[in-house]
């Protein structure tokens, strides 16, 4: 993927597949870009959480850590004041993600395939785990 889905866009398909979903009581959270319509069209149509594409923070970081964070934590405000529950991925790695976790309020998962396979190849896969655990606490 290189961004979220545009839920205001595309409403009536997610709409029936967050339905789907939820008839059989399975959670159900949408990829989005940090952009507060797409985010309160995601708890309108009825998803559990967001899932915030994190890969123009993930560019920028290196750079700035405090200009990229803030349209995640502007984003990750407004989830919380409408009350839909936060997941972040894509291009979060052992240099980037304490920094994320620590600014972002209320964050309940990661999604960190591609880095921690990556990572496992140098370190392995036991010790790879364990240094994202420790990034995490």
């Amino acid at each position: 993927s290189n961004h979220g889905w545009n839920t205001i866009k595309e409403k009536d398909f997610l709409k029936e597949v967050i339905k789907l979903f939820s008839d059989y009581n399975i959670r159900t959270s949408i990829f989005v870009d940090p952009i507060i319509k797409f985010i309160e069209k995601a708890k309108e149509i009825g998803s559990n959480r967001i899932e915030l594409f994190t890969e123009n923070y993930a560019k920028l970081y290196s750079k700035n850590p405090q200009n990229a964070i803030k349209p995640y934590i502007i984003a990750a405000n407004k989830a919380n004041e409408i009350g839909i529950e936060i997941n972040a991925g894509h291009d979060l790695n052992l240099k980037n993600l304490k920094f994320f976790q620590s600014n972002i309020i209320n964050l309940k998962e990661v999604s960190i395939g591609h880095a921690l396979i990556s990572d496992s190849l140098i370190y392995g896969m036991e010790n790879t785990i364990a240094l994202y655990l420790r990034e995490l606490k």
